[in-house]
């Protein structure tokens, strides 16, 4: 078994290292300063100038839901792969990292696809349900459901968060039978119950009073008035997904929907190449599923994790967001792109 010490890194096993190394920027130093720093102090986003088009995309579940997506493609035209984005908990296409990762990767040359997840964003008009941990199909629909004209030229996926656990278990389900090429991951919950018990400590009472807030906000549209009433009243998201989640989606309670849902049953069935960053700092996600994983028994995940980097934040000495440069340069990698 890998296991982590708690002060040092995870060294990732041979053939894997090479990433640039991450280095806290000043003065966003700690994992609370990492994470909120896009909120405190929001940067500006200039998607404008690359083409865009509106992706809507059948799920074949019965329901009629679509997803729907913002496809956007560099200045210049180059054989590089899109790379489809996944949102995190209560976010969308317009999410600040969202938003900052995709001018990155089109700056890179790569067309990227900022995918809203079942009821999330542009998706709510098109959609009766909402996403939960467990929708990975709703993934597998909407990529095989993309223009042949888009996924001629490749597909990647990066998912953020709670995006990123979907990301995940679809890859583990489907094994080699994906059109995905590569994936990466930053930030995300492997073991669900564990992160649900983490935001509700009490130091991070604010981080759970903001998602609380959220979910009540983005998971309620749509439901019964019965059911926005009781959203209103839980007072945790564990009661959240005692109380809803659950119940809705077939599951016995919240326990066994974690259960269920959590990506760390499905990483040993991942067969493309996945590279996961997480930060042994992050005061919402907790590292130990990270450290206890037997991550030799498949080589094709590399875990890269960092002492400090907080949660999605990992912004870089002299500027920019340390994982932008570490998606594109292990999608560039593996695909042997110039």
């Amino acid at each position: 078994m890998v296991t982590l010490a708690a002060s040092e890194p995870y060294s990732p096993p041979r053939g894997t290292a090479g990433l640039p190394p991450f280095r806290e920027r000043a003065p966003w130093l700690g994992g609370d300063l990492q994470t909120l720093r896009n909120f405190l102090w929001p940067p500006a986003v200039d998607l404008a100038p690359f083409r865009t088009e509106r992706l809507i995309l059948p799920l074949l579940d019965g329901s009629g839901d679509h997803l729907v997506g913002t496809m956007q493609w560099p200045t210049e035209v180059r054989r590089q792969p899109v790379v489809v984005i996944i949102h995190g908990l209560t976010g969308c296409e317009e999410s600040i990292h969202v938003r900052l990762c995709a001018a990155d990767l089109l700056r890179a040359g790569f067309p990227v696809l900022r995918l809203n997840l079942r009821g999330a964003g542009p998706s709510l008009a098109f959609c009766r349900l909402h996403y939960h941990a467990g929708r990975s199909q709703d993934l597998a629909d909407a990529l095989a459901g993309m223009p042949a004209r888009v996924k001629e030229r490749g597909l990647v996926a990066l998912g953020f968060s709670f995006g990123g656990g979907i990301l995940l278990k679809y890859l583990g389900e489907v094994g080699g039978v994906t059109p995905l090429q590569a994936a990466v991951t930053v930030s995300t919950p492997i073991d669900l119950e564990a992160a649900s018990r983490r935001v509700m400590e009490r130091r991070n009472r604010i981080y759970h009073w903001s998602f609380l807030r959220d979910i009540r906000r983005q998971f309620t549209a749509g439901l019964p008035e019965k059911d926005v009433r009781l959203a209103q009243e839980v007072q945790s998201l564990w009661e959240f997904d005692e109380q809803l989640t659950a119940p809705r989606n077939g599951f016995a309670s919240a326990a066994d929907y974690y259960r269920r849902s959590s990506a760390q049953r499905f990483l040993a069935g991942i067969a493309v190449p996945t590279l996961l960053l997480h930060a042994i700092n992050d005061p919402i996600v907790p590292v130990e599923a990270y450290r206890d994983f037997p991550w030799t028994r498949n080589r094709r995940l590399i875990p890269a994790i960092e002492s400090k980097g907080g949660h999605v934040g990992f912004h870089n000495r002299g500027g920019g967001v340390w994982y932008h440069q570490a998606a594109e340069l292990f999608f560039r990698r593996v695909l042997s792109l110039s």
